[in-house]
């Protein structure tokens, strides 16, 4: 089961306001950037979801800058010093780059989601 809305490669959740009383939404990934929609109905709240997508880019378009896309690959990471050792020592002892270990591990145990199967 999809939890999400999805629209030009953009990821969107779908959230309930007790307070508004209404279904409302925020695309996630998007580190810099908020991008938000509501709706009284799932169709009002996709129909608002794909206008606010392409409002984003029309918005940056007409700014002459690039829209950012979602899960751009980077991420920083703070964990505590003692696990990143474990870490290093984990990937030196596979012959893998600290980025390489980890990626291979997330992949390994992170369930997929969406349509690209990432």
């Amino acid at each position: 089961m999809k939890d999400y809305l999805e629209y030009k490669g953009y990821k969107g959740t779908v959230e309930y306001s007790k307070e508004d009383d209404c279904l409302c939404g925020k695309v996630i990934g998007m580190s810099k950037d908020l991008i938000m929609y509501e709706g009284s109905t799932l169709e009002e709240l996709r129909s608002d979801f794909n206008k606010a997508v392409d409002d984003y880019i029309a918005g940056c378009i007409a700014d002459g800058i690039e829209p950012r896309k979602p899960f751009s690959g980077k991420m920083i990471l703070r964990i505590p010093s003692g696990l990143h050792e474990r870490i290093a020592i984990s990937a030196s002892s596979s012959g893998k780059s600290i980025n390489d270990y980890l990626v291979f591990t997330l992949d390994k145990n992170v369930p997929q989601y969406g349509t690209d199967g990432r």
